[in-house]
């Protein structure tokens, strides 16, 4: 009768793993409300790739950004041949500047002002 409740070693995995997922699930819901409030950019996200966007699906980050929904995203990841459930983490450097420079080319703005505005990212110009 005088036993202690013991977590035992596949428990407290499975309570570490659950903590992970936790922690990873609410940083890329920041990370999503910063691309659709237009303060981070998601060529800049997939360019930097930081740790919550490892193995996010690139179609997921795409559709964060205002006005994209499935079919934009998929009609850019086709033209790059990039699949749309390709994890950003796992991009090759091809195919995440290919993408990223096609997010910076829609961000440009069009006719007299274009001069004027600022390069997104130089990483982008110089390695396409």
């Amino acid at each position: 009768m005088g036993t202690s409740a013991t977590v035992d070693a596949g428990q407290e995995q499975h309570l570490r793993a659950l903590e992970y997922a936790n922690r990873v699930r609410l940083a890329r819901a920041r990370l999503k409300r910063k691309v659709a409030a237009g303060e981070v950019f998601a060529a800049e996200v997939i360019l930097e790739c930081p740790w919550q966007a490892q193995s996010m699906s690139i179609s997921d980050l795409l559709m964060s950004q205002k006005r994209w929904g499935r079919t934009r995203c998929r009609r850019l990841l086709v033209s790059l041949g990039v699949p749309e459930n390709k994890q950003v983490g796992t991009l090759t450097d091809r195919q995440r500047i290919a993408v990223a420079a096609m997010l910076s080319a829609k961000k440009a703005p069009v006719g007299e002002n274009a001069a004027a505005a600022p390069a997104m990212d130089a990483r982008v110009l110089t390695a396409a």
